[in-house]
């Protein structure tokens, strides 16, 4: 069973892979009932779709929302039960069916992932499935895949990987190997996404920035997210806010709340992304990333969180304790709760 969404098929990304597949192998069946995140409803339809034909093996073309929807469809197919039945960690009793991913955007690594994000349609929580069963078993990266992604896309996408990495590198539960896939993702995407959002068609930068993706794919998979995740998935939980735009929006303020807490690695994460922090304090290093990040999410067009327009502040209290609950929290390089979060939700409005 192939699954995507409308968008890629629209593109024309899916059909040359059906065909192909079909010459070789015999009949497929296209799923593509997904929207922007991946739900557990969908999940759901997608299963039994799989179940009506006698699929034993999906393929994913698309995005995160697209992965991740095919590796919940996945786990139902060998573990039974609903989506919700697997929430949390380490519960899969039994692989997933075979699943082979192919990304459509540069942005949220799920093709190398040991997780997969849905959302809870009733409470409109993203909840996290993650279990090193989970994994795809086939990896396919063609950054001609990612070449018809429009701009803003390509900058949600790529700042999403930008986070992946940052969060990777500074969080708790970050280690020696991590670090180095990290730090890497964060010098490759800080180089080179500009040149994809200005210029879709340059093949080395949408080369380089698949490349960073995937990096921090592993990366955050084996340490983890933290704050800017938090936030970003209460945000896109209760909105619909699309998930790389969350993440931007708040990858400057996190990260300068964190310094505090590890001002060498956050100096680290400046100097990675090109700024030069020679002569300076770790703490004024670590603020010149953090102005480089308000930079890049300007010159990418990235709005504000007041320039979202539905966005209430009577919400902020809820959003700060769904962030405060999220499975990431504990991972977060400077401790924070409800009232932290309430206040960067608050700063984040006003800027």
């Amino acid at each position: 069973m192939l699954v995507s969404d409308p968008g890629v098929v629209k593109a024309g990304l899916v059909e040359p892979i059906r065909k192909d597949i079909q010459a070789k192998r015999g009949e497929t069946v296209l799923f593509s009932q997904i929207t922007a995140d991946s739900r557990d409803v969908d999940c759901a339809k997608g299963v039994e779709v799989a179940r009506d034909f006698g699929a034993d093996v999906l393929i994913a073309v698309g995005g995160g929302s697209v992965i991740d929807t095919a590796k919940c469809i996945a786990t139902i197919l060998t573990n039974g039960g609903q989506p919700g039945d697997w929430y949390g960690f380490d519960k899969l009793k039994k692989y997933p069916a075979p699943l082979i991913a192919i990304p459509t955007t540069a942005g949220t690594g799920s093709e190398v992932t040991t997780c997969a994000i849905v959302t809870n349609s009733a409470t409109r929580v993203k909840e996290c499935i993650q279990d090193a069963k989970l994994a795809p078993s086939v990896a396919l990266v063609d950054p001609e895949m990612t070449l018809s992604v429009p701009p803003l896309l390509t900058a949600a996408t790529g700042m999403d990987a930008l986070c992946h990495a940052v969060e990777a590198y500074t969080c708790t539960l970050s280690n020696p190997l991590t670090d180095i896939f990290a730090q890497k993702a964060i010098s490759i995407i800080a180089r080179w996404l500009e040149d994809a959002y200005a210029i879709g068609s340059d093949l080395e930068a949408r080369i380089q920035m698949s490349l960073g993706c995937l990096l921090g794919g592993y990366a955050f998979s084996n340490a983890d997210t933290s704050g800017i995740h938090c936030m970003a998935e209460s945000l896109g939980g209760l909105y619909d806010t699309p998930h790389g735009i969350a993440c931007s929006i708040f990858l400057p303020f996190v990260t300068e709340f964190n310094i505090p807490a590890d001002p060498q690695k956050h100096a680290d994460v400046a100097s990675a992304m090109g700024v030069d922090i020679l002569g300076l304090s770790l703490e004024e290093g670590a603020m010149k990333g953090v102005e480089a990040m308000h930079k890049l999410c300007a010159n990418l067009g990235i709005p504000r969180l007041k320039d979202l327009g539905y966005v209430k502040e009577a919400d902020f209290p809820e959003l700060a304790r769904r962030a405060a609950q999220n499975v990431s929290a504990d991972s977060n390089a400077r401790k924070a709760g409800e009232e932290e979060y309430l206040e960067l939700y608050r700063k984040a409005y006003k800027s």
